[in-house]
This record gives C-alpha cells, sequence and structure tokens, in this order.
C-alpha cells in the first residue's frame, strides 16, 4: 500500500487543509515553501495519465481552491501548480498527487527552470506535431 493510502486510510497522520468524498488535501511534510499542499484523489490511480476525467478535475478542483486560499491566507505572491509524471518526470510517489506550492519571492527553496533546447532548430516541429496528432485522444 502506498504512502498516499496509508495516510487516506489514517494508518500515517497527516495535517489535512481539505477533504471531501473524493479529494483529500494535506500539507507536504518537507514543506518546500510555506503551505505547500499536496492534492490526492481517496481512490489510487498511479498518476496523472492513468487518472480518469472525472477524478483528475476534482483534484484541479481542490488545487485551484487551495492556490487562492494561499494567496489571500498566507499572502503568497504567486503559486506553482504541478505534477510528475513517472521516474524520469520525477515521480516519487505512484499515487497522483498535484503539488500546490505558494510562492513569496523569487529567494524561496523552489527552482523551476526550463532551459531553452541548443538542438531546437534541427527539430520538425510540424513532423512532432504530426505524430502527437495521429495518438492524441
Amino acid at each position: 500500500m502506498c504512502v498516499f493510502c496509508q495516510i487516506i486510510e489514517g494508518k500515517i497522520p497527516s495535517v489535512k487543509v481539505y477533504e471531501d468524498d473524493a479529494v483529500i488535501a494535506f500539507l507536504d511534510i518537507a514543506q518546500t515553501t510555506k503551505g505547500h499542499t499536496l492534492v490526492v484523489p481517496k481512490k489510487h490511480y498511479d498518476y496523472f495519465l492513468k487518472t480518469p476525467k472525472t477524478i483528475m478535475h476534482r483534484v484541479m478542483d481542490v488545487a485551484q481552491r487551495i492556490g487562492q486560499a494561499q494567496l489571500l491566507s498566507l499572502h503568497a505572491k504567486g503559486v506553482n501548480v504541478l505534477t510528475n509524471n513517472l521516474s524520469p518526470a520525477g515521480q516519487t510517489v505512484f499515487h497522483f498527487h498535484v503539488h500546490v506550492i505558494p510562492r513569496y519571492d523569487e529567494a524561496d527553496k523552489l527552482r523551476l527552470e526550463m532551459i531553452e533546447n541548443d538542438a531546437r532548430h534541427e527539430l520538425n516541429l510540424p513532423a512532432i506535431a504530426k505524430q502527437l496528432q495521429q495518438k492524441f485522444k
């Protein structure tokens, strides 16, 4: 049983921010920044790409509301909302979850950086789009 399923079942304590019949939100024990919250469906799905749309939408609705609360109550100046899918993308707990991370200034403890691909000029963008379109559901 994964760590989030254990939290949902009450076998591992957590500090809850929100809970309903399908979703739970609790403070991340790592607290990258003050108020860092995880939003998790109560039913186990390995990751975002395998989660049914109705559940995904419920999780994202709660994530949005948590982010709004972080701006208002914690006086965050911004919010990162992210999910990692599979190990190469940084997923370490294989139960779909969304991080809602309040941001206070540029000196806080989170760094997300997209670095321009030096080989981007060698990429055939229309061909890549066509590949994606063929498998788009």
